[in-house]
């Protein structure tokens, strides 16, 4: 993949950052759609439930606020994307850099799925104020509230009333979500692609089998990231004061909810997982491919 050890952190950064718009643009109005299902308040009676599943939230959200509702709240993921994209790429050629002893020798998938935690390591510190951000926003505008202005106001005021800390609520269940899915995400994408590239050249990977390797990649990855996930945004978007920990976010769900209250928003996540990914990692290799021949030297 393009985030061998002599790549450049130039390269990769910038290639990163096309990977993240690209992963951002097809994969935001699902995005918003599991985070709505995610979050809407627990009622008894089916027959009062905003929405019903994914398309109903879907037409509702088309139908009150226009296309532009379903890219709600994306400027803080935008604004992160690049970097974090940028970063998990590095991280995760970082790691194989470090964890490989003899250049001549392939990595092991063991090695290939620890530096793909790493990677998800380096992005939390990014993802964790974005992620709390977006869903605020993506929820206040649900709930017919308009309590921010935008992304920027949203920083502003968390860490006025109470600090640093208020951006970052959540980011330890942001790392239990991140750092073994990011594992499973690069090592599903390096081993389809040596399947499909006998000798293991991934530049020589026609366009389909990127967006195929990528896309199945994104959906193992949210398989094990959603539970966490839904634990995250009901943490995220919840009053002070709701929740005392992780563990009562937990127990909180399972009681109301029960075991599949874990898995909400599933349709949207896989919907959206396959051809978010499938970009991301089109737009991360043809980046690269661009780079390579426009600045070598880079």
């Amino acid at each position: 993949m393009g985030a061998e050890g002599t790549v450049s952190p130039l390269k990769n950064f910038l290639a990163g950052g096309v990977a993240g718009a690209c992963l951002l643009l097809a994969g935001h109005p699902l995005d918003t759609i599991k985070v709505r299902l995610q979050t809407q308040p627990k009622v008894s009676s089916a027959r009062y439930v905003i929405y019903s599943g994914t398309y109903d939230c879907f037409r509702k959200t088309i139908s009150k606020e226009g296309v532009l509702g379903l890219y709600r709240g994306m400027g803080a993921p935008l604004a992160g994307a690049a970097p974090m994209m940028a970063i998990s790429f590095f991280g995760f050629g970082l790691g194989k850099k470090l964890l490989q002893t003899d250049p001549n020798k392939p990595l092991t998938y063991t090695q290939i799925f620890l530096s793909g935690c790493l990677a998800g390591v380096f992005t939390t510190v990014i993802v964790a104020p974005g992620e709390r951000i977006k869903c605020l926003l993506q929820v206040q505008a649900s709930r017919g509230e308009s309590k921010y202005a935008g992304p920027v106001d949203c920083a502003v005021r968390l860490y006025k009333e109470q600090g640093i800390r208020s951006l970052y609520k959540g980011t330890v269940l942001t790392l239990i979500r991140d750092v073994p899915s990011n594992g499973l995400y690069f090592l599903t994408y390096e081993c389809l692609k040596n399947l499909m590239t006998p000798e293991g050249q991934g530049s020589q990977l026609s366009t389909p089998k990127i967006l195929l390797a990528g896309g199945i990649a994104g959906i193992l990855n949210w398989t094990i990231a959603l539970p966490p996930d839904v634990l995250k945004s009901n943490f995220q978007t919840a009053a002070d004061g709701k929740y005392r920990g992780i563990v009562d976010v937990l127990r909180t769900l399972l009681r109301e909810e029960g075991p599949r209250g874990l898995y909400k928003g599933f349709n949207a996540v896989f919907l959206r997982a396959f051809p978010a990914n499938a970009a991301c990692f089109l737009g991360f290799e043809v980046a690269l491919k661009g780079l390579n021949i426009l600045a070598p030297s880079w």
